[in-house]
């Protein structure tokens, strides 16, 4: 009888914890990580405010893991797309075209990847922390980026600012211009993505 009490009462705690995060998770996209309460979490989450302190101590740790959870998520896509479309050796071209149109398929649908993206661009606690998991998706073009390097592939000496550039040439400009309501609205996005593509070989080639 004790341990299936205990074990009803761990499963009690772990759906909790997830009601916490989900409450916050809506709450810091909808409202901002300033204007988001703990007395809000709480409430939405259906739980007492010590019940959330019990389990995150403070706000900024519960930032932290919604924003770890999200961008585990997009790591894994990103990852997955860097090893099947620009292996090393592929045509460039060919690879970085194929990556782009990888990721806005996946990840531009994805609530993961809008959350992401909104949570990053605002002035947050994560900034703080360069080793946090939500610098993990961006870390791991920039080190695709200096391999290229390496290899003679693309040319410049910040490998770092030519995968800004890339993404500022084809992500951003095609959320930018994304309006999933317009009829072929995905092919305006593919072509932001060829474009954006050509003018990064165009400086970096």
């Amino acid at each position: 009888m004790t341990t299936g009490n205990g074990v009803r009462r761990r499963g009690r705690s772990a759906q909790k914890r997830l009601a916490i995060l989900d409450a916050a998770r809506e709450l810091f996209v909808r409202n901002g990580y300033e204007l988001t309460s703990v007395d809000a979490i709480a409430a939405m989450a259906g739980v007492s405010k010590r019940t959330v302190y019990d389990h995150f101590g403070d706000k900024e740790l519960i930032y932290s893991t919604v924003l770890d959870g999200v961008s585990e998520r997009l790591t894994v896509t990103i990852q997955a797309a860097l090893d099947d479309e620009l292996a090393p050796g592929c045509n460039l071209r060919t690879g970085l075209l194929a990556f782009t149109r990888r990721v806005a398929t996946e990840a531009f649908p994805s609530s993961d990847y809008a959350d992401y993206r909104y949570l990053t661009t605002r002035s947050t606690p994560w900034r703080r922390n360069p080793r946090s998991v939500a610098n993990a998706p961006r870390e791991l073009f920039v080190h695709r980026m200096e391999a290229l390097a390496d290899e003679g592939v693309i040319k410049t000496d910040n490998p770092a600012r030519a995968a800004q550039h890339f993404v500022a040439l084809t992500f951003q400009l095609a959320l930018d211009s994304l309006d999933p309501t317009i009829t072929g609205a995905w092919d305006a996005v593919d072509q932001v993505l060829i474009d954006g593509v050509e003018a990064f070989l165009r400086s970096y080639t």
